[in-house]
């Protein structure tokens, strides 16, 4: 079933019949008459054949006396069942919340029609132009509006059968494709279009790190040393002593020179700086994308004009012509 904002459940179903048994069990589950709508084509019997005409006529009245077609149906709508008029639609039938709001002299949903009454209930009018189809399609509508129990109203309208527009079976696929005005059928023409999303993935990763190698260096280190120098003067002419002649006379001279020694400490040379930055690029994607086209095709003699050109429309294929 549908939930709106106002937790208003809609059940479509295909025979009068279960919807007036689903009604049943709503009243005996404590709905009350209030929050429970009830909508259907006047002229049908529950099992969505024709009733007799006096009946009909007593349903106008608007007494809930099982007027409705089919013997002793009335009883099991336990609601208040009448009649009315609705344009471009004709009698309806109708109990409920929905025949008050269709009713009201005072509101605008007798002029609006289905949709009027089911956008008053709170419905999305998209919505409400799907369940107007299923109406005109000689379906039953049954409402209720709980803000608290829209859940139980819910199982206890698919118990019997019902379907919402998100839960309708195959057969009514092509309501929710084509949507029937008063102004004929409307077709909705699809395309898919294509759309690229962007994420951020890691696509590789980058790693600084230092490693130390040994290398052999040498170095030009300025030295100085002393070295001895012996010079010889001769001396002639001066005396000497006999005492001056003695063995084991030495001069001691200290040589000296200087030595290199290595120290290592390291310094710094060069200083490496890590980041990042974004650079814009544009890449092309492409895809497979389907779209709808419109088609004519004419049988007969019919004659065909484009509203918005004025110009006759070509046909793709003209079958049945007699000529």
């Amino acid at each position: 079933m549908t939930r709106t904002k106002h937790s208003t459940v809609v059940g479509v179903f295909d025979n009068r019949e279960q919807a007036q048994q689903a009604v049943n069990e709503l009243r005996r589950a404590g709905f009350q008459e209030n929050e429970i709508g009830v909508v259907s084509r006047e002229g049908q019997t529950a099992a969505g054949g024709k009733a007799k005409e006096d009946e009909g006529n007593r349903a106008g009245t608007g007494a809930a006396t099982g007027a409705i077609a089919g013997a002793g149906v009335g009883a099991l709508w336990a609601l208040g069942i009448v009649t009315l008029g609705l344009p471009a639609v004709g009698p309806v039938i109708a109990g409920g919340i929905l025949a008050s709001v269709l009713a009201s002299a005072a509101g605008t949903a007798v002029a609006g029609g289905i949709i009027g009454a089911l956008v008053g209930l709170g419905i999305p009018e998209e919505e409400a132009h799907y369940y107007e189809g299923e109406f005109n399609a000689g379906r039953t509508l049954v409402t209720v509006k709980s803000d608290t129990r829209s859940d139980e109203a819910r199982s206890i309208l698919q118990r019997y059968g019902a379907y919402d527009r998100s839960t309708a079976p195959a057969a009514h696929a092509s309501a929710r494709s084509t949507e029937t005005t008063s102004a004929g059928q409307t077709m909705k023409v699809h395309e898919e279009e294509l759309h690229a999303r962007k994420q951020p993935v890691q696509t590789g990763e980058v790693r600084v790190r230092k490693e130390v190698h040994t290398e052999h260096k040498t170095l030009d280190v300025p030295v100085e040393r002393e070295e001895v120098v012996i010079e010889r003067h001769p001396v002639s002419g001066r005396p000497g002593s006999a005492s001056d002649l003695r063995e084991g006379q030495e001069l001691r001279v200290p040589v000296r020179e200087e030595q290199v020694h290595i120290e290592k400490q390291p310094v710094v040379k060069e200083e490496v700086s890590v980041g990042k930055h974004k650079v814009k690029d544009t890449e092309t994607v492409s895809g497979t994308v389907r779209k709808e086209e419109v088609k004519v095709e004419r049988e007969g003699d019919a004659k065909m004009r484009d509203a918005g050109t004025g110009a006759s429309c070509p046909t793709d294929v003209n079958r049945g012509k007699r000529g």
